[in-house]
């Protein structure tokens, strides 16, 4: 059999977790977001300067930093060849990294840009901001406005990799994964 996969993408707050959480109380198998790990265990080496919406601020390697997101994403694509399912979800995707990188002004090259373009993952779906759901975090830094300007690098990072992006409209959770299930299955038709 062989898996398909599904990305869940969007800005800060848009709600991709719950719906990463929902989809799991639903019996499918899901990918967390590596980053908010790496972010937390990259603030315990702060040394009490000024929280800043870019975790790669207080890395001593901001390039090794994102070798390590993209390290971690290519893992879990592979992972899912391993698994029985027929579609898995991630919690972001591999072109997201150049979308963050991209918005940072960071540069980067074939090392990343080659796995976003080789390695596809099946449908990607964007969740738009959402304003009213949007709160800021120990691990979610970023204003509402920062988070919609990200969420517009994303969507242009996922078509430079040859995404048809699709938005999943604002909703309750239930029924965005109600909406998202039934997106798939009109796919697989």
């Amino acid at each position: 059999m062989s898996v398909k996969r599904i990305v869940i993408s969007g800005g800060p707050g848009t709600g991709k977790t719950a719906l990463i959480q929902t989809l799991e109380q639903r019996g499918f198998h899901c990918f967390h977001e590596i980053i908010r790990e790496m972010t937390l265990e990259a603030r315990k080496n702060e040394t009490g300067r000024e929280q800043l919406i870019n975790p790669l601020a207080f890395v001593k390697d901001p390039l090794e930093f994102n070798k390590r997101i993209l390290e971690g994403r290519i893992e879990q694509f592979h992972h899912a060849k391993k698994l029985q399912h027929p579609f898995v979800f991630y919690d972001r995707g591999i072109p997201d990294i150049i979308a963050y990188m991209e918005y940072f002004n960071q540069p980067y090259g074939r090392l990343f840009l080659q796995p976003c373009q080789e390695l596809k993952y099946h449908l990607a779906i964007l969740l738009p901001p959402w304003k009213a759901i949007y709160r800021q975090d120990d691990q979610r830094l970023e204003s509402f406005e920062e988070a919609c300007a990200i969420h517009e690098h994303l969507r242009a990072s996922y078509q430079k990799c040859g995404y048809n992006t699709i938005d999943l409209p604002l909703g309750p959770v239930e029924s965005r994964a109600d909406q998202l299930l039934k997106l798939i299955a009109n796919a697989n038709e």
